[in-house]
């Protein structure tokens, strides 16, 4: 476990700055200006609202920088991300990697340290295979969003060392559970030197057993910078009893070749150059 601590120097998100402003401000007015108070407490649980909003959603950028899609420079080299979520799973995984392979193309794997903890082997894997791995916290818990700082911190930097001393790279890029998150969370990141990553689009492959679906909703509007978001672990199965993303990905890395698109790791895609 990383003996780092918060840095008490790191300072809070615009937005977040001034929700502190706000609770200030809105004390002051209760205290000081006669009938204020019914205004001062609406005031601050709209703000706790407008904020619990964003944190429930994924692509927001209002808690934090939030990565939706690669930079500009991507456009012109006509690349994408695919991101992979929840693994590795050893059923899953090795069959993912095979599919990339004949294709020639590059993913980035968001790994639960624990499941890299317990399969070390094929995380080191996909790395040697040409892909990526990234952090996608230690356990990957159902609360994660309700977390505190030093949660997030020990939640995130424990995976860092995980992920780091199995594969031998370290990750530069963080997703949360679901996506889901609170105030707390990038302060911790940029005192970890990580990157928030969401998507530009997913394909909700944990519920959906039909393959056409996840495509479809992957493919709509599909263009160079786009990250899209597939699942490994917790795939959901077709009626078959195949993985979705097995029967899936085929289908997604010929719609990429017919559009000239190529699919590199998100290290690779957010070169500025």
């Amino acid at each position: 476990m990383s003996s780092a601590v918060l840095n008490t120097e790191s300072r809070p998100w615009p937005v977040v700055q001034a929700s502190i402003g706000l609770h200030v401000a809105a004390v002051g007015a209760g205290l000081l200006i006669p009938g204020a108070v019914p205004w001062a407490i609406g005031a601050v649980v709209l703000n706790h609202a407008a904020i619990a909003a964003a944190g429930l959603t994924p692509r927001s950028s209002v808690l934090g920088p939030n990565m939706t899609r690669l930079p500009l420079a991507a456009a012109a080299r006509r690349e994408i991300a695919i991101t992979i979520d929840d693994g590795p799973d050893p059923e899953v995984t090795p069959q993912v990697l095979d599919v990339l392979d004949a294709h020639g193309q590059r993913a980035t794997f968001f790994c639960i340290a624990d499941r890299v903890r317990a399969h070390p082997a094929l995380a080191r894997e996909i790395v040697a295979r040409g892909h990526s791995v990234q952090n996608h916290t230690a356990r990957h818990r159902h609360n994660f969003s309700l977390l505190g700082p030093r949660g997030f911190l020990r939640e995130i930097s424990q995976a860092q060392e995980v992920l780091t001393d199995i594969t031998g790279e370290r990750p530069t890029c963080f997703r949360a559970p679901a996506g889901l998150r609170n105030p707390f969370l990038e302060p911790v990141l940029r005192r970890l030197g990580l990157s928030l990553v969401t998507w530009t689009r997913r394909g909700f492959d944990t519920r959906e057993n039909d393959p056409a679906k996840v495509l479809a909703r992957l493919t709509q509007g599909l263009a160079a910078r786009d990250i899209l978001l597939l699942h490994d672990g917790h795939a959901a199965r077709t009626a078959s009893g195949r993985p979705v993303i097995v029967e899936v990905l085929p289908l997604l890395l010929q719609r990429l070749r017919a559009d000239t698109l190529r699919a590199v790791t998100l290290p690779e895609g957010m070169k500025e150059t």
